[in-house]
This record gives C-alpha cells, sequence and structure tokens, in this order.
C-alpha cells in the first residue's frame, strides 16, 4: 500500500512537472537564432531586418482549437502594438500553401503570415505543439517562449518582457 502511494506521488510529481515545463518554457535573454522568413506577402524578415524591433512569433495550424481561439487576440496585440515597434509574424506548421490560403479565405487574419517552406523558424523552435509563441527584443534575444494558449493576459505579460507595454496595461 505504501509503496504504491509512494509510486502514485512520484508520478503524477513527473506529470506536473511535464506539463509545467510544456506549458511555459522560457529562454530568458538567448540570442535569437538565425533566421529567415518570406511573408505571403512577399516581406523578407531576418535577424537584420528585425533589429530595433519586438517580434511576436506565433506557430499555429489551421486544425488547432486553442490557435483558432486565440487568433483574434493574437491579431488584435499586433495592431495595437505596431507603432510601437512590434513585427508579428504567425508560421504556419506542416501545412499546404492551399490549405492554408483556403482557411484564411474563410477566417481572415490581421497579421503576416509565414509559410513553414518559406521560414527556417519552425524547426529552430521545435513546433511541434501549438500554438507556441516567442518574443524576441529589440536587442534579438528571446525574452519568453510558451507553448499552448496563455490568452491576452499571458501575451501581454510576454511583450512587457520585450519593453512593450499599453498605457491601460496593469502590473498585475
Amino acid at each position: 500500500m505504501a509503496r504504491s502511494i509512494l509510486l502514485c506521488a512520484v508520478l503524477c510529481g513527473a506529470l506536473i512537472l511535464v506539463s509545467t515545463s510544456l506549458g511555459a518554457d522560457s529562454r530568458e535573454r538567448e540570442p535569437a537564432p538565425r533566421f529567415h522568413a518570406v511573408t505571403t506577402s512577399g516581406e523578407k524578415f531576418n535577424n537584420e531586418t528585425i533589429k530595433g524591433k519586438v517580434v511576436l512569433l506565433e506557430f499555429w495550424t489551421t486544425w488547432c482549437p486553442q490557435c483558432f481561439a486565440d487568433a483574434p487576440t493574437v491579431d488584435k496585440l499586433g495592431k495595437e502594438f505596431e507603432d510601437r515597434g512590434l513585427i508579428l509574424l504567425a508560421i504556419d506548421v506542416g501545412e499546404s500553401k492551399k490549405k492554408v490560403k483556403k482557411f484564411l479565405e474563410l477566417n481572415p487574419r490581421a497579421c503576416r503570415i509565414v509559410f513553414m517552406e518559406d521560414t527556417n523558424l519552425a524547426a529552430m523552435y521545435q513546433a511541434n505543439v501549438y500554438p507556441i509563441y516567442v518574443v524576441i527584443d529589440r536587442e534579438g534575444n528571446i525574452v519568453a517562449t510558451r507553448r499552448g494558449s496563455v490568452g491576452e493576459r499571458g501575451l501581454r505579460r510576454m511583450l512587457a518582457d520585450a519593453g512593450l507595454r499599453s498605457p491601460d496595461d496593469d502590473d498585475s
């Protein structure tokens, strides 16, 4: 009996540790890896072109319900912080351009879209769980990485870590 309780406690602890690391991993102030990305409109981004800007990378798929639910918030924050130097790149992972284009016709986004074959970012950030959010600061360092939906408040905190704050944001 005592042995099974101990085993259960160890397994529960391991599950909590794994789920915590999946939900909120952070690579604080690591330099962002060298990357390239081309948006659907032909804009080109790399480490040089983002200097002095804050970058929010969103890795998503058309079949991900959390990605779909987060899209309006992500787009809203992208617009809100655009004039303060935010570049928002939404990288679709593992789907054909045709499928994504069709999805976007029915569910338009108000941000820059990047197809996986037009960037090396998905491999660099091991994009295999969705959504994934990465924030790169003005100096080119990763300040926050989150796997899974974090909601508006969580995204605002991530952007604040890079120095972007809205006058309406509270300090909580």
